[in-house]
């Protein structure tokens, strides 16, 4: 256990910074496992730790300070983020989520919290995609690569080329096993995505196989070329996620931006529209199709395979990348 004092102490129990006692009490409530969530969760949880700290928070230091009100001043503080185009609704929905569940770990109950983020915050985040992913466009990919490959990105290079293959998330494609990966290819004609998914949603009771075509083939072949010495995926044995982040995410990201790519995520999209018109012999609806109209069993059936392969439970969760049924 992480405890460091009496459950009534200090953070309750948890040290005497606030930053520590967050990532501390998480790891004991899903008990060592469950990695990407903790992350998850933790790296919401310092964003508020530095609103408390900064002129406009409250200057606490320790979660027993923390009532509702702060929660809900916290929310405005987000509101105004949202507002002013520094951050997505969904993020800062998603970090309202996360104080509800670090505070619960600290407290062991859920008396202080949020009952509803999206009410608190005053804004609707949207799950249908209105606009088309960019990214979906081939010549504009290769453009992107190039630019990659002329300022040393080899590894960007990889990740944009399994995001737009694979539909694989950002984490996914770097803590890939591209070793399985190739020889499920090889043998099977098809990859079964477990590395870095979201919310513990790995192993055998959450299967994710998609097709190995040539584009996946070829990423997975780049990917493989340019890993680091002794690793099995795009991290340097020695290298730590946030490392990546700063020497390759961050400079790789001016270069999308400059080509008209907002970020890895849009070729998630991208690759989810490509599916669906592969499915259904009919354009996303976000690029205007209107294969729903045409034939509701065959738009349904492409969502369904769209979710399970982009790694989600839900069907609905399809809209977000290919737009709603028109």
């Amino acid at each position: 256990m992480a405890l460091v004092g009496r459950r009534d102490g200090r953070n309750f129990g948890y040290g005497r910074q606030l930053s520590y006692a967050g990532p501390q009490a998480l790891k004991d409530l899903f008990g060592g496992g469950h990695y990407g969530t903790v992350k998850a969760h933790s790296d919401r949880w310092q964003a508020f730790v530095r609103w408390c700290r900064s002129e406009d928070g409250p200057g606490f230091n320790d979660a027993r300070q923390i009532d509702r009100q702060t929660l809900l001043d916290y929310a405005g503080h987000l509101r105004q983020q949202v507002e002013h185009g520094e951050i997505a609704i969904a993020t800062a929905q998603n970090r309202l989520s996360s104080i509800n569940r670090t505070l619960a770990a600290l407290r062991g109950d859920q008396y202080v919290k949020v009952p509803s983020p999206s009410k608190a915050l005053g804004i609707q985040r949207t799950a249908v995609r209105t606009s088309a992913p960019q990214g979906q466009d081939r010549e504009q990919l290769e453009g992107i690569i190039n630019a990659l490959g002329e300022h040393h990105l080899p590894r960007a290079t990889a990740i944009v080329q399994l995001a737009r293959a694979t539909g694989m998330r950002l984490r996914e494609a770097i803590l890939a096993d591209l070793v399985r990966l190739k020889r499920e290819a090889e043998q099977l004609g098809k990859i079964n995505i477990q590395d870095g998914t979201k919310g513990g949603r790995s192993g055998a009771f959450a299967p994710r196989w998609i097709v190995a075509d040539e584009y996946v083939r070829e990423a997975l072949n780049y990917a493989e070329h340019v890993s680091p010495e002794g690793s099995r995926n795009l991290l340097a044995p020695n290298e730590s996620y946030r490392d990546l982040q700063l020497a390759v995410l961050r400079p790789a990201r001016d270069i999308l931006h400059t080509h008209n790519l907002k970020g890895f995520h849009e070729l998630r999209a991208a690759y989810a529209c490509e599916r669906y018109e592969q499915i259904t012999q009919h354009s996303a609806p976000v690029n205007c199709g209107h294969c729903f109209q045409l034939d509701p069993r065959l738009d349904r059936e492409a969502r369904v395979q769209i979710s399970y392969e982009l790694g989600h439970r839900r069907i609905d969760i399809a809209s977000a990348y290919i737009g709603g049924r028109v």
